[in-house]
């Protein structure tokens, strides 16, 4: 793990689901919306969960490579939005959902593609924060999120051990 990451925050199935149920309870009042764009891979779990709170069916993906684990590397557009969600209003009345949004370079890509769309993110991390709309829990730069699709059940060492290791 690169040095720069100096807190864990480690995030269950149970408890990304009723986050990602606080985001729909949030945006609500944002709405409606037409369509949702999950952004790959991290946005398709709350997209899924958002959706189906929110009771939109159309469900767009755009596909933006940014990190190799727990490295942030090169933007890389692997696949845009559909020119029926992107339309020529800029994503008016589109949300936007991802996991979370770290230095903001996933974000801004996306932005650019749908500028009036709502962007809406489970975690946020303050260099992204100010290209999202809508979040649910706010975490410090140097925190790493494990998600529950990056995890696996092993035995943890108590906090005061690690420190000490």
């Amino acid at each position: 793990m690169d040095e720069k990451w100096q807190k864990s925050f480690p995030v269950s199935w149970d408890q990304f689901h009723r986050d990602a149920r606080a985001l729909a309870w949030r945006l609500s009042a944002f709405g409606p919306f037409r369509a949702v764009v999950a952004v790959t891979r991290g946005g398709l779990v709350p997209a899924a969960v958002v959706a189906r709170e929110l009771g939109i069916r159309v469900i767009e993906t755009v596909c933006v490579a940014s990190y190799e684990y727990d490295k942030q590397g090169e933007i890389t557009l692997l696949k845009g939005i559909g020119s029926q969600i992107a339309g020529s209003d800029g994503g008016a009345g589109v949300l936007i959902v991802d996991d979370l949004v770290d230095t903001g370079a996933t974000a801004r890509v996306v932005r650019e593609m749908l500028p009036k769309a709502h962007f809406a993110t489970v975690y946020a991390k303050p260099a992204g924060r100010p290209l999202v709309d809508t979040f649910i829990t706010e975490v410090s730069q140097d925190t790493w999120i494990y998600l529950p699709w990056d995890m696996h059940l092993t035995f943890a060492p108590p906090i005061g051990e690690k420190a000490t290791a």
